[in-house]
């Protein structure tokens, strides 16, 4: 099984932007590990996945395809992936266990843009933090947002390690994209009550 620390050593020199997601992303958000972890989420943006597929040309890599099917297809060299592709599962051979699945995430004009709905933006620049050991992951806003789609229990347990550490501008951020994606969404009254409270 992967580590961020790992993902860092490969991706260091990549010369493209990537941020850790998941779990391990709000670890890195809070300091501490919140939960276990089977692998690493890594978030690149689908303009570079030529330069991501060689540097990991020695890896074993697949494409979720069709997305949330269940399945699974060799991502060939070359092969430009275009939406609604977007999970690539990652393990170093054949015999190796998955240790890494990469997000293909949109981006236009300096934005980062939602693959939900393309009303949902951000700039790059603000997409995500750098840890205090210099891994750069997912900002925490945008990290809810996408466990905000499915909401399980693991979910819960990250929003409550995340949320003390969201100021105004992520609340409000989140907020405004819930508002469009999931108007009725439990999480929105504790944002809302957290700003009333000046928490944050």
């Amino acid at each position: 099984m992967a580590r961020p620390d790992e993902v860092a050593e490969l991706f260091g020199t990549a010369g493209f932007p990537w941020w850790i997601a998941g779990g391990h992303a709000v670890d890195l958000a809070v300091g501490r590990e919140v939960r276990p972890h089977g692998d690493v989420d890594v978030v690149v943006l689908r303009r570079d996945q030529e330069r991501v597929h060689e540097c990991l040309a020695d890896w074993d890599l697949y494409v979720a395809d069709p997305p949330g099917a269940g399945r699974l297809r060799p991502w060939e060299p070359g092969e430009f992936l275009a939406p609604p592709l977007h999970g690539l599962w990652c393990r170093r051979s054949p015999s190796a266990p998955w240790s890494v699945e990469l997000l293909l995430d949109e981006s236009e004009a300096g934005e980062w843009v939602s693959r939900r709905d393309a009303r949902i933006r951000l700039p790059l620049d603000r997409l995500g933090r750098v840890s205090t050991t210099g891994i750069p992951y997912l900002a925490p806003e945008v990290l809810l947002f996408y466990k905000a789609k499915a909401t399980r229990e693991k979910d819960r347990v990250d929003f409550e390690a995340v949320l003390p550490r969201l100021g105004t501008e992520q609340r409000a951020w989140l907020l405004g994209a819930l508002d469009v994606c999931q108007p009725q969404h439990r999480w929105r009254a504790r944002l809302i009550q957290g700003d009333r409270d000046g928490d944050g």
